[in-house]
């Protein structure tokens, strides 16, 4: 007698189109949980800054914050305290997931080393390009009388002459012998409200005046705060007209703050402006 087997349960084509979806919709909700999870969507920490902090404090701050961190390079900066933190990528503020690395710049412990070069004879503009590219700078100018104005006579470090191949650290400043004629022993005051410290700076240089003094408010705490300050006050006043005597010395006043920076009147010269 043949045996009559029965088919097991069986669906219409539009069943089972239906429960091909159900499985994909539940397969795609697990799998996005699941990512969800292992990726922590939505769980994000904002970087701290480590800017101007040790490495050690630094890691203690990461591992209590939930990131890790990685030195990637080191650079000298003069005037930041040595072996701390420089730069950090993402910055400080960004939103990051928990474990994400974060790279720092570490300011070398051991600063670069410069060449003096030999600046006898050459004219300050001169001097002040050749120092510049040897990784120096022009400190204070002191001059003396002769025949040639802004000739260097001499050049000197902390007060002693230096001779040309001494090695001192890089953005060391060299004071500068300077010849002063009588006859040429005016400048005026260039206008710098508006610039940037170091370009104020180098306007004076090239102005053959010194810079006495930097009064920073407290926008300014740090090294690297100074760089970006501007100058919004400057002793003496800009002189277009009235002449100061060459190596005379100004004081720049300075902040980070852009709102206390005076707005030229129309009938003004307006070279200082940003």
């Amino acid at each position: 007698m043949k045996k009559i087997f029965k088919k097991p349960f069986r669906l219409s084509f539009t069943q089972n189109l239906l429960l091909i979806i159900g499985i994909l919709a539940i397969g795609f909700l697990v799998v996005n949980i699941s990512l969800r999870i292992v990726t922590r969507h939505d769980s994000e920490l904002p970087v701290p800054d480590f800017s101007g902090m040790s490495l050690s404090d630094a890691t203690a701050l990461a591992e209590a914050t939930g990131i890790r961190l990685e030195v990637t390079d080191s650079v000298y900066i003069r005037g930041m305290e040595r072996g701390v933190i420089s730069h950090q990528t993402p910055s400080p503020g960004s939103k990051v997931k928990k474990n994400r690395r974060i790279l720092l710049v570490i300011n070398s412990v051991i600063p670069r080393q410069s060449t003096v070069p030999s600046l006898i004879g050459f004219s300050l503009r001169q001097a002040k390009t050749e120092l510049i590219s040897n990784g120096l700078r022009v400190g204070r100018l002191i001059y003396t009388r002769d025949l040639a104005t802004n000739n260097v006579l001499a050049q000197r470090y902390r007060g002693t002459d230096v001779a040309p191949g001494t090695r001192l650290d890089s953005g060391s400043p060299i004071d500068l012998v300077l010849g002063l004629n009588p006859k040429d022993s005016i400048t005026y005051v260039p206008n710098v409200i508006g610039y940037k410290f170091q370009m104020a700076s180098e306007l004076l240089t090239d102005n053959s005046l010194n810079l006495y003094d930097c009064k920073f408010d407290e926008t300014v705490s740090t090294y690297a705060d100074s760089l970006e300050a501007y100058v919004y006050g400057q002793w003496p006043q800009p002189s277009d007209s009235s002449a100061v005597r060459i190596g005379s010395s100004v004081t720049l006043y300075l902040s980070k703050d852009i709102t206390r920076i005076p707005v030229p009147d129309d009938d003004t010269d307006s070279t200082g402006s940003i």
